[in-house]
């Protein structure tokens, strides 16, 4: 008690209130150190390339678990191209698309590319895009640069072509290339590459099957992309179809003679069957009839053998009298 009376009465109220100050800068100091020491350089990139993060920005990133390095170069990327304050691309925007779970330096990117290109897309249905599973980059690159869908599908270690069949019966196996280019407005909720190739395989089986005859199909071949085409086939996708192209199509089998090969063998053999049934019954006729004569046979014997014993009784009657031979 004596030792703090006596430091209290060497320590005046002023020295005290220097303590705490002093205390306080030194601990905003240490702060300060260990910030510069920490995100200084970013803070001082951001900085210089005007994108206009703040340093209690890369303090609440810190808080929020946000990678700060990410989310800058990110800003310095959209500021430095233009699209920055054009989109309204904000740091907290950024912040947000990463904690949804979006793939924030593909958007820029995809916002950039699209910008470069005269695309109508804004950040916000870049990143809707992008938390939809789809890549928003390649979508941008595919609205550019159109991409070809093989039709069928399948395997691609060997071509594999589309049947169809026309009016007269011949089979036409039919290879045709879809050129599509990525329609960003409907990309998310629209159908996908498999959709486009059910589709133009449809059209192309309908567009075959209401020709004449084979040959109409072989002379003029866009015929059938023209059709195809003309049925609006990519609604409801993600893509619109540019071009459908028949690389390459082939005479199959005649089918329509087959098929009539094959009924000519069916009623041939209804006949055979319906003939053999006749036969059957013309030989149980014959047999009725044979049993019938024997019936009959058997009926006159009996009625023979009833003459004499008729005859008999006649005499005996005296009703039969056997003429005077003088």
């Amino acid at each position: 008690m004596n030792v703090l009376a006596q430091i209290s009465g060497e320590v005046g109220p002023m020295e005290i209130l220097l303590w705490v100050v002093g205390g306080f800068f030194g601990l905003l100091g240490l702060v300060l150190f260990l910030f510069i020491l920490i995100n200084g350089k970013l803070w001082f990139q951001a900085y210089m390339a005007n994108a206009g993060v703040g340093i209690l920005e890369l303090v609440g990133m810190g808080f929020r678990q946000v990678p700060t390095t990410l989310i800058v170069e990110a800003k310095i990327m959209a500021n430095q191209s233009g699209i920055g304050k054009e989109l309204g691309i904000s740091t907290r925007r950024l912040e947000a698309h990463y904690l949804a779970g979006g793939n924030v330096p593909n958007v820029i990117r995809a916002l950039i590319a699209a910008q470069r290109a005269d695309l109508d897309l804004d950040f916000d249905r870049a990143a809707a895009i992008d938390l939809a599973g789809r890549d928003v980059l390649d979508a941008v690159r595919t609205s550019v640069y159109p991409r070809v869908i093989d039709c069928p599908g399948g395997d691609k270690t060997r071509k594999m072509t589309l049947g169809a069949i026309a009016r007269n019966g011949v089979e036409l196996r039919v290879f045709a290339r879809v050129t599509v280019r990525t329609n960003l407005k409907r990309l998310v909720g629209g159908a996908t590459e498999e959709t486009i190739i059910a589709r133009v395989g449809e059209g192309i089986i309908t567009a075959i099957g209401g020709s004449e005859t084979h040959l109409t199909v072989l002379e003029n071949p866009d015929s059938i992309s023209k059709a195809v085409l003309a049925r609006g086939l990519d609604a409801q996708t993600a893509f619109e179809i540019v071009s459908i192209d028949i690389a390459d199509i082939e005479v199959g089998e005649n089918i329509g003679a087959r098929l009539q090969i094959d009924q000519a063998n069916a009623d041939t053999q209804v006949a055979q069957a319906k003939a053999e049934e006749r036969r059957a019954l013309a030989v149980a006729r014959e047999q009725e009839m044979k049993s019938e004569i024997a019936k009959k046979k058997a009926e006159v014997v009996l009625a023979e053998s009833e003459v004499p014993r008729a005859m008999a009784i006649a005499f005996r009657n005296g009703q039969l009298q056997v003429p005077n031979a003088s």
